[in-house]
């Protein structure tokens, strides 16, 4: 059964003006796509391709030119639509004086939390992102990476319907790149919409359902990952090594004479972060010397973003 729409775009246009209100930019010219209610999906392009603007006009931070653009059936600059959106920017600028506890204070008075549910949540999004031990210092003091994971608590503190994260592993090292994509991941499942865009494609290909690629302000792309990147004609058979070099040779010529054409032999490779993550996991285990960052336990996603 079809999924409703989270958000829907129909022959959406932005064009900028110069300050005589002459036409400047035009920065999306007619793009029409649709995001599933429950479904990860990837906005995707180089630089000047339209991604930004795209996404502005979701928050409702600028009107389209034309088309027309609804989330949950409704206009972006709603106020009630706004309440069911949660953002990552790619830059996240916070109040440097201000610790991760009050931040997230602070946002959640902006959304006029119970004092309950506010303490609740605030330490379960601290703990969800392993800044629990620097709950009390200054954000001035932190790393990019751990400034990143401030703002992704801010961007789940309202349990959002729509989540937009621009770039949002960006900074993270491979394990806390990890745990974002794993939290996507479990978003998804539980029935939240997730919009990403990124330059990280491998990150992408491993979470998004679908995606679409801009340049120069059009969709040149857009679909299911599974149907976009099939090699049509081309079929891969995976099955243990033989004992014998020479019975893989035998495999071969009996490939090749029932496809009638040539056969390539190859083994199949693992990804350089489950590489990667699984070498650190082994040294943080027989370890004489730790190093702080690998010393990260894995860390489940707050209960009331799971449901719980």
């Amino acid at each position: 059964m079809e999924r409703p729409a989270a958000v829907s775009a129909a022959g959406l246009r932005k064009t900028y003006r110069d300050f005589w209100r002459r036409p400047a930019v035009e920065a999306l010219r007619g793009i029409s796509f649709e995001v599933a209610a429950g479904s990860v999906y990837g906005l995707l392009g180089p630089n000047g391709s339209g991604k930004s603007t795209a996404i502005k006009l979701l928050l409702g931070l600028l009107k389209p030119t034309g088309g027309k653009l609804e989330i949950f059936g409704r206009e972006p600059g709603d106020l009630e639509t706004k309440a069911r959106i949660g953002y990552l920017p790619e830059e996240s600028h916070l109040y440097p004086a201000l610790t991760p506890e009050e931040t997230l204070g602070f946002q959640a008075e902006l959304f006029r939390m119970p004092r309950a549910v506010r303490r609740e949540r605030v330490g379960q999004l601290l703990a969800m992102t392993g800044l629990t031990h620097a709950r009390h210092r200054q954000i001035r003091e932190f790393s990019k990476g751990m400034a990143r994971r401030v703002g992704l608590a801010l961007a789940l503190l309202n349990d959002p319907d729509l989540l937009i994260l621009d770039e949002p592993t960006s900074g993270l090292d491979p394990q806390g790149t990890r745990q974002v994509k794993d939290l996507i991941l479990t978003l998804g499942r539980r029935g939240k919409t997730v919009l990403v865009t990124s330059h990280l494609l491998a990150d992408v290909e491993e979470i998004c359902d679908r995606v679409a690629i801009l340049y120069g302000g059009r969709i040149l792309a857009e679909g299911r990952l599974e149907e976009l990147l099939v090699r049509p004609g081309e079929t891969t058979l995976t099955f243990p090594t033989p004992r014998e070099p020479r019975d893989l040779d035998d495999l071969v010529r009996e490939a090749e004479a029932a496809s009638g054409g040539r056969a390539e032999l190859s083994h199949p490779k693992r990804g350089l972060e489950e590489f990667f993550l699984q070498i650190v996991r082994e040294a943080t285990r027989g370890a004489d010397a730790a190093t702080s960052g690998a010393a990260q336990e894995e860390r489940p996603p707050a209960p009331f973003l799971a449901g719980k």
